[in-house]
């Protein structure tokens, strides 16, 4: 019997190395136009990713992509810039709850 454990963010970023933006929703876009978040639209406008074998790369320019654009490093540890606003996909993730996150291990129980 699999039970779910809870547990706590570690900040440590791996989860945020996805191409989290490639999920957003059309209420995602709706929510960041009615709350005149033009900072959000314009970096996800010039962000454009797409998949160049097993890395992210600009449309634009080709450079190469470090996983979400809205994520901030405090030493070692990171944060949501946008956590107020943040996609729903986002929202809706549960620390340990996949393989990418380091604590997945401690959910299967």
């Amino acid at each position: 019997m699999n039970r779910k454990i809870s547990v706590e963010c570690l900040r440590c970023g791996k989860c945020c190395l996805a191409n989290v933006l490639s999920f957003a929703t059309d209420a995602d876009f709706q929510r960041w136009e009615a709350e005149k978040r033009a900072d959000i639209l314009h970096v996800i406008e010039h962000y454009r990713p797409v998949w160049a074998g097993d890395h992210l790369i600009s449309v634009d320019d080709g450079r190469y992509l470090h996983g979400c654009p809205f994520l901030s490093w405090d030493g070692d540890r990171c944060k949501c810039t946008i956590y107020e606003t943040r996609p729903e996909v986002c929202g809706r993730y549960q620390p340990g709850s996949s393989q990418i996150c380091p604590q997945w291990h401690r959910n299967k129980a």
